[in-house]
């Protein structure tokens, strides 16, 4: 993916993002922060995959009362609940449900932001960026599940309802310098070869990764 055409498809996530927090638009949930990571932060060009993560906040107007409305016409149980009705309304083509049957903000936040065969990773969470790499470092560090590490070289674009352009005009310019992903996790407290086996496991898993994947995390 061309590092130029990556940056503009963050920035028009960001710009809607921005909108949505406006009521310009309607997103399935609020956002309250957008990051990317890993190869578009280092300043690759190309890249394999654009990494984003974004920090949800619950769905605070919901309208629980039209779940049976959209169950009874989509199939997907708790619209109004987990994801916005009025969104769902709107986009009834971005709706996703869970392996349960219940709307997966996650899910339908992917479906909304991204394109089934975009090369673009989506990580959905309650909690911020930082706070995430920290919780599932621990994760898979305690399970030996490397390959859920979450990157932590990230770049903050967007964090309550303030766009931040000069990160961005820093990305466009290489401007940021950033150490390898073993160094990172070395810093987060894995000792040399626990973080060289996890940067191995990590390129593997996106290496065998295509289209657009998404990952929802509750912390």
């Amino acid at each position: 993916m061309d590092r130029d055409a990556a940056l503009d498809r963050v920035a028009d996530i960001v710009d809607l993002v921005d909108r949505a927090a406006t009521d310009d638009a309607r997103l399935p949930v609020p956002v309250r922060e957008v990051w990317v990571y890993g190869d578009v932060a280092l300043g690759l060009d190309p890249i394999d995959r654009l990494d984003v993560y974004v920090t949800k906040d619950l769905l605070m107007r919901g309208d629980a009362d039209r779940a049976a409305e959209f169950e009874e016409r989509y199939g997907v149980a708790g619209v109004g609940r987990t994801v916005d009705a009025d969104w769902a309304e709107a986009h009834p083509d971005h709706l996703r449900a869970n392996d349960n049957g219940h709307a997966a903000p996650e899910r339908c936040l992917a479906a909304h932001l991204v394109n089934d065969d975009e090369p673009i990773h989506l990580e959905v969470c309650n909690a911020s960026f930082s706070d995430n790499v920290t919780q599932r470092l621990k994760g898979a560090m305690a399970r030996e599940a490397y390959g859920e590490i979450l990157d932590p070289r990230g770049v903050c674009l967007y964090a309550d309802g303030r766009r931040d352009d000069e990160a961005m005009a820093k990305l466009r310019g290489g401007e940021l310098a950033f150490p390898t992903l073993s160094e990172a996790l070395e810093m987060l407290g894995l000792d040399e070869g626990a973080a060289a086996e996890a940067a191995d496991a990590l390129r593997e898993r996106r290496a065998e990764t295509t289209g657009r994947t998404v990952r929802g995390d509750v912390v």
